[in-house]
């Protein structure tokens, strides 16, 4: 076990994909979502234990998640950074790396979401244990990049340079790429799916966000001299005031010069959407997920969930969502992520609006 490891978790999405099952008040991280007895963020927090010291597992959240994310989890308020408003994962980053720094300033860390899907624990857990032997020298930026098994819209890619190693500089990112494309990545074989899952020396990320985000380096360098102390509170809310909304592959991973990807294979999903939750789910005879009280007829790879004490009937649907969900009752083509968007960005727009997010 490595006491200079640290791990940070962000938990501070709203898994907009997953509505209506995610919900403002208890997004996707905090739901068992394959019905294994423990949530997203519970099955990552245990995966990190075996590599380094508990109190070594930071949570980064906001305010209205900090609760829960003690309750499940069984931490103290000294593990759990809170987070004043949402910026986006530069900040978030930020913030851990700074604070972890203070203390431990050869510190390895590990930036993980809270909400992805790991079947291959011990794989991945050698994998990280691999790239922070790489990170150690304090001037990589590495990025878990996943093989790809079919051409997935999905996800990010990360296109590489070709080596001998498992570790490979960094060519291009591209964005949720069309059909189209996605199939010509996978045909060249020099690119990955990017798992938004990062390995660096904490002074290597510090030095990466100096150069690339000066503004929000300064602010949370600012902060830190606050750090551990009661008015920590108050520092981190004006570094987020003052900080701009953006993630850290725009703001750092495409800029510098020295990022990595390691090539893993450890069975993962991030579990973004209805149809990656039918994919890994168990189903019936006719390919539907049902975890309801329901009665099915002719009725094709669909997913059916709802609570047990509501009757669902389902006839004469391929590749629907059936969903109640509290106050939500949904019908809709499962496939259609932008549909989920669109859906709650319309929700946003009307007056009791929040009460169905």
């Amino acid at each position: 076990m490595d006491k200079k490891l640290f791990v940070v978790l962000m938990a501070g999405g709203i898994g907009t994909r997953f509505w209506p099952y995610s919900r403002n008040a208890k997004p996707k991280q905090f739901l068992d979502v394959l019905g294994t007895g423990k949530t997203l963020i519970q099955s990552t927090y245990e995966r990190f234990l075996p590599l380094c010291p508990k109190e070594n597992i930071f949570v980064v959240t906001n305010e209205d998640l900090a609760d829960i994310t003690k309750e499940q989890l069984g931490v103290g308020d000294a593990q759990v950074l809170v987070e004043p408003m949402r910026k986006n994962t530069a900040p978030c980053i930020a913030y851990a790396s700074y604070r972890i720094a203070i203390n431990t300033p050869d510190a390895v860390v590990v930036v993980s979401p809270a909400d992805h899907l790991i079947l291959n624990e011990i794989a991945f857990q050698e994998t990280i244990n691999k790239s922070v032997a790489y990170a150690k020298d304090q001037d990589k930026l590495i990025t878990m990049g996943i093989k790809p098994v079919r051409p997935e819209t999905g996800y990010g890619y990360i296109q590489y340079l070709n080596s001998g190693n498992p570790i490979k500089k960094v060519k291009t990112f591209t964005e949720k790429p069309e059909l189209a494309l996605a199939k010509k990545f996978i045909e060249s074989g020099d690119f990955v799916w990017n798992s938004g899952i990062f390995v660096w020396g904490v002074k290597a990320i510090i030095a990466a966000m100096e150069k690339h985000q000066p503004e929000i380096a300064e602010v949370f360098e600012e902060a830190s001299t606050k750090f551990y102390t009661d008015q920590e509170k108050r520092a981190i809310k004006t570094a987020y005031v003052q900080s701009k909304n953006i993630s850290i592959d725009y703001g750092v991973m495409e800029k510098a010069d020295n990022v990595y990807v390691w090539l893993s294979d450890f069975a993962w999903s991030d579990l973004g959407s209805w149809s990656s939750m039918h994919e890994l789910n168990k189903k019936d005879e006719n390919k539907n997920v049902i975890d309801a009280n329901a009665m099915v007829y002719e009725t094709r790879n669909s997913v059916v969930k709802g609570s047990k004490d509501k009757l669902i009937v389902v006839q004469g649907l391929d590749g629907y969502l059936v969903g109640e969900f509290d106050n939500v009752i949904i019908v809709c083509q499962k496939d259609q992520e932008d549909l989920f968007r669109r859906f709650v960005n319309d929700l946003k727009a009307k007056p009791n609006g929040n009460d169905y997010l």
